[in-house]
């Protein structure tokens, strides 16, 4: 471990980077993009790099390790395939990911930080407070770890696990970056989401940077009050000013804002709650996903009942708003974020 330490983790280098590292070893630059290109096919070993001359492989070996975390716990669903994972990089930080099977293709819900400081009062990942931030190549490194436990190929990246993403701006928008990069991973902008619980003023520059990347934003509730007292972000930026920053990203972008919204039972699931709701996000580029709570140990929190989330729902579509109820996966295992690395 101490050894790895004094290493530098290489998934966080993009090929210009590599192609500086190859020159300084007195390699030629082609080199780089082989480099990155075995790297994001998720290979564990330098040795593993076949046409990588043995001495390349050699000096990269002393200077450089293979960031992908370790498996601490894996659960699998026996219902839908789902599976969740507690990995663990080189310092000991632990984080989880979530691996699932959809119609439409497999996604995986990666974390960006190593606990969350939001303090939502609903949430797991944030008991414990916020350890530290991820880097770009950890972020890439949880879906190429996913990739070769399941040997399968993932086509679609959600940054809603632990963490919250804007809190980490800079490596996350490098992650992105790398993960997109024609050269390695190629994963397409518009099959990437990234999730906020709402902090504005990064909404703007989200939207200048990756307008194609998809927007999530974490609502929960249909009014300021309510929504104070289960995100203390709110009391940092109001909920009028939330709603107006989302608007104005669906009109520069021309995309539309999923609003995540878990349905707490006596807390947001009302009619009254859902026409409220609804006054905000009529009229312009909107989807709600409706979320039945995970229970999380320690938390008050229940999930709502089925028979008020589909009232909820159906309040919704007859006020002229896209919804969905969120498919239930890996519901025989831990499946609320933070919830197994806080066991």
């Amino acid at each position: 471990m101490e050894r790895i330490m004094q290493k530098t983790n290489i998934l966080n280098a993009n090929p210009d980077i590599l192609a500086g590292i190859v020159r300084s070893f007195g390699q030629k630059e082609f080199r780089a993009r082989q480099i990155f290109g075995w790297l994001s096919k998720g290979v564990e070993s330098f040795d593993d790099m076949s046409n990588i001359p043995a001495a390349l492989r050699a000096k990269l070996e002393e200077e450089y390790y293979i960031g992908l975390p370790k498996v601490i716990v894996e659960q699998q669903s026996k219902t839908d395939g789902t599976r969740k994972c507690l990995f663990e990089f080189a310092d000991g930080a632990r984080v989880e990911s979530v691996f699932m099977k959809y119609s439409y293709g497999n996604s995986i819900c990666i974390s960006s930080q190593v606990g969350c400081r939001m303090g939502c009062s609903f949430c797991a990942s944030t008991m414990s407070g916020l350890e530290r931030n991820l880097t770009a190549g950890e972020m890439l490194g949880q879906i190429l770890k996913m990739r070769n436990i399941t040997g399968e190929d993932i086509g679609h990246v959600v940054v809603m696990g632990m963490g919250e993403p804007f809190d980490n701006y800079d490596n996350l928008a490098e992650f992105i970056r790398l993960v997109n990069n024609p050269l390695g991973y190629g994963l397409g902008m518009r099959n990437i989401t990234v999730s906020t619980c709402g902090i504005v003023p990064m909404i703007e520059r989200f939207g200048r940077d990756f307008p194609q990347v998809n927007l999530a934003v974490s609502l929960h509730a249909s009014n300021e009050e309510r929504r104070k007292q289960l995100m203390p972000v709110a009391r940092a930026y109001g909920y009028d000013e939330l709603i107006s920053a989302c608007r104005s990203y669906a009109e520069k972008t021309g995309r539309r804002v999923t609003f995540e919204y878990s349905m707490i039972d006596g807390v947001n699931d009302s009619v009254q709650t859902a026409n409220e709701l609804a006054s905000h996000l009529k009229g312009w580029q909107t989807h709600v996903n409706l979320i039945p709570l995970n229970k999380v140990e320690g938390r008050s929190y229940n999930a709502a009942v089925n028979s008020n989330i589909m009232q909820f729902k159906k309040t919704l579509e007859n006020a002229g708003i896209a919804v969905t109820v969120r498919r239930t996966l890996g519901a025989d295992i831990d499946a609320a974020c933070g919830q197994l690395r806080n066991r």
